[in-house]
């Protein structure tokens, strides 16, 4: 069967969408680091429609891959002309197939170090961009990350960035070189579900300059805008069947296809000093301040994940949908979201907020996307101090117990025990630190983490999650869902 590239597209099913731009010219106008699934269903899906419009051909991408492991993403993408398969997996059971071309260049960091810097402070690169998920950023004042505590950052700041390591070095030392060369330096966009991310980006890469320079990281900090953005669509990690899928299809071999739901959201900050693509002709909203809608996805649809992760993996569940099945979870789910999430939200005029959150029950229970509970409880190191912490906080501030979302909190702790003992795997980079947390006494797992350490403060918070507790101590998932 012959591989999917740009001499295959012809023999395509006409069913099937594919780039018609690519025998234009496209110039690079975007680099970005992390090119994973999200990334590759969501912003590279955009920035193919503005290229298929005819309009911004200027705006093509460039990714890079800084891990060794992305030496696999490498070969899939080089191998294939750039070229992938995007399927959207409607609730119904078909599928919408069609071919991204938007990324017409992949580097690889470890293979040639002065290659991605000078892609980095070319002129026409107006734009870097990066998901690097929620742990990825050295500096992080929810967690208390410091650039200066990283390993990789203290290994780039001794080379004086002359071999970056992570994301924000390579972004530091190619500012660096723009300014020595008198080219305006270029916006940096975070499109991770990060509260604020464009500041918290600012912050780890001003960080990781004063490291080298000072001065450097001055200029950095007043030259340079980091807008904030927020992004949403559910996208599962790829899998065999993903790939055989594509084999029934399209005819042809995919070495990483993506699959995804059909719903879509970009909301950014308009804050592009050098200028940036029509992104509204394409489906994006841009907007002064990002806040607000920032906060109703993060505390609902992020908030609402992590909800059902853990209590969901501890009935028995592995697929999101099959546990949103089971009404006793919607409900464990829906209190959290309707007496947690919605008080703490300010809602942008026209926004239709109950409609917003029954569109996320029937994404959630889209059997196509076939997501895994596995996968939203991942890395819950990160994602709980910034996505349910902050809600929870401001709940116990308004003088709430918080009920459900201690409920969550017990869940997360009992979901950590259970892993303890073999029944779950936990994906986690302090994964030996919540086995141990979670070992020890109920109180103590409050203590242990520092955006959770306030609720400890709050006799209601703490009555209540200590009654969450012992139900999921005495009778397991079921006694914490029976009412």
């Amino acid at each position: 069967m012959q591989r999917l590239s740009r001499s295959s597209l012809l023999s395509l099913p006409e069913d099937i969408s594919r780039p018609a731009y690519l025998d234009n010219a496209t110039g690079v106008g975007i680099v970005h680091f992390g090119v994973g699934n999200f990334h590759r269903a969501h912003q590279a899906m955009y920035v193919d429609r503005l290229l298929s419009s005819g309009v911004g051909r200027e705006w093509a991408i460039c990714g890079i891959g800084l891990l060794e492991r992305d030496a696999g993403m490498r070969d899939a993408l080089n191998g294939q002309d750039g070229l992938y398969t995007l399927t959207l997996r409607h609730p119904d059971g078909t599928d919408e197939v069609g071919v991204i071309g938007s990324i017409r260049r992949f580097l690889h960091a470890p293979d040639d170090l002065s290659t991605v810097l000078e892609q980095l402070a070319e002129p026409a690169v107006r734009i870097v961009s990066l998901t690097i998920t929620e742990g990825g950023y050295v500096e992080d004042p929810t967690s208390g990350k410091r650039a200066a505590d990283d390993p990789l950052v203290v290994a780039e700041a001794r080379s004086a960035l002359t071999e970056p390591r992570t994301a924000f070095g390579w972004i530091a030392a190619a500012l660096r070189e723009r300014r020595r060369r008198g080219t305006p330096p270029f916006t940096v966009m975070s499109c991770d579900n990060i509260p604020g991310n464009g500041g918290v980006t600012r912050q780890s890469v001003v960080a990781v300059a004063r490291l080298v320079d000072p001065e450097l990281g001055d200029w950095i900090a007043t030259e340079v805008a980091f807008p904030s953005t927020m992004v949403d669509r559910i996208t599962p990690v790829t899998v065999e069947a993903d790939r055989q899928r594509i084999r029934e299809r399209a005819g042809v071999e995919d070495a990483w296809p993506v699959a995804s739901e059909p719903f879509t959201q970009w909301v950014i900050e308009d804050n592009f000093p050098t200028g940036r693509p029509d992104f509204e002709s394409v489906g994006a909203t841009v907007v002064d301040d990002v806040h607000a809608y920032e906060m109703i996805k993060i505390r609902l649809l992020n908030g609402g994940h992590q909800a059902l992760a853990y209590i969901g993996q501890l009935a028995g569940y592995a697929y999101v949908h099959d546990a949103l099945a089971d009404p006793r979870i919607e409900a464990f789910v829906r209190d959290y979201m309707m007496t947690e999430g919605v008080p703490t939200l300010s809602v942008p005029a026209g926004f239709d907020l109950p409609g917003y959150i029954e569109e996320l029950f029937r994404r959630f229970g889209n059997p196509g996307i076939a997501d895994t509970l596995a996968r939203l409880g991942a890395d819950a190191s990160n994602r709980i101090p910034k996505f349910v912490a902050p809600t929870l906080r401001d709940r116990v501030a308004a003088g709430s117990d918080a009920r459900a979302g201690a409920r969550l909190i017990a869940s997360w702790r009992a979901f950590n025990r259970e892993a303890a003992l073999g029944r779950f795997v936990l994906d986690d980079e302090s994964a030996q630190h919540l086995l141990d947390v979670s070992a020890g006494e109920a109180g103590d797992f409050l203590t242990a983490f520092s955006a959770l350490a306030p609720l400890a403060d709050s006799d209601k918070f703490v009555a209540a999650y200590m009654d969450a507790v012992q139900r999921l101590e005495a009778g397991g998932a079921d006694a914490l869902l029976a009412d």
